[in-house]
């Protein structure tokens, strides 16, 4: 009788140990495809489950709210596809290290521009945004792609650094210039441009103008100048544009 009982008891101690390492496995399961699916950023910031990177940075100052409304953003000078006079704008504040930025890139932007860029009823506007503290790269990215359209070929080094994203994330200025080389680029004139950082303050003014407008994270749209953030469905940016051409 001693033995069944010491035997019993073996057993619930065994079976309570199982059982709590389900329930904390469990628990971790959880916790992460919770993770994934509030992007493991920006938790609570009401960018939930939209893939958008968002930080206080330093760089940025005292931000705004978020708007709500049509916001007046400039286009400035910066890379462009599409008709000048197309009656939707569409500006992206983006960051080249960004892994966010890269997924529109890969999963959306070629549907927009087959529908509506290479249509004429969206002109699309790149604008920098790097968010330093988090992505170390991204503003020598944003300059060494500034340097790229100096000689014409922004698109095509846009994107290379998203499609090598995970490359050069911890390299850097090396593989900027091999890319140039890869695309054709006088090398001469596109190392001189990024060692000189010619194009420092123009990549700080896109920054400064992108928080003036309420961003306060990427990758965030401005359609029209009504904000859309993060690396939304097609679905999203389609709904968006049609209004847009209603209004």
């Amino acid at each position: 009788m001693e033995e069944t009982q010491k035997q019993d008891e073996k057993v619930t101690l065994e079976f309570t140990k199982t059982t709590l390492w389900q329930i904390i496995s469990g628990v971790f399961a959880v916790l992460l495809v919770v993770s994934i699916f509030t992007s493991g950023f920006g938790f609570g910031s009401g960018n939930e489950g939209t893939g958008a990177v968002v930080v206080n940075n330093n760089n940025l100052g005292n931000q705004p709210t978020i708007p709500t409304g049509p916001v007046d953003v400039s286009a400035d000078d910066d890379p462009a596809l599409g008709d000048k006079n197309a009656p939707v704008t569409i500006i992206e504040f983006s960051d080249f290290q960004c892994p966010f930025c890269s997924r529109f890139r890969e999963q959306t932007f070629d549907q927009i521009k087959t529908n509506y860029i290479d249509t004429g009823k969206v002109r699309f506007v790149y604008r920098d945004f790097p968010l330093s503290s988090i992505h170390p790269m991204a503003q020598k990215g944003a300059e060494a792609a500034e340097c790229a359209d100096e000689q014409g070929k922004f698109w095509e080094y846009h994107d290379l650094l998203f499609q090598k994203q995970t490359e050069w994330a911890s390299v850097g200025v090396s593989k900027f210039k091999d890319y140039a080389k890869d695309i054709g680029l006088d090398s001469s004139k596109f190392d001189d441009c990024l060692d000189s950082s010619k194009y420092q303050q123009e990549v700080s003014k896109d920054l400064n103008d992108g928080s003036a407008a309420g961003v306060q994270g990427t990758p965030a749209f401005f359609i029209n100048g009504q904000l859309l953030s993060g690396a939304q469905p097609f679905t999203a940016f389609q709904a968006a544009i049609e209004q847009a051409l209603k209004s």
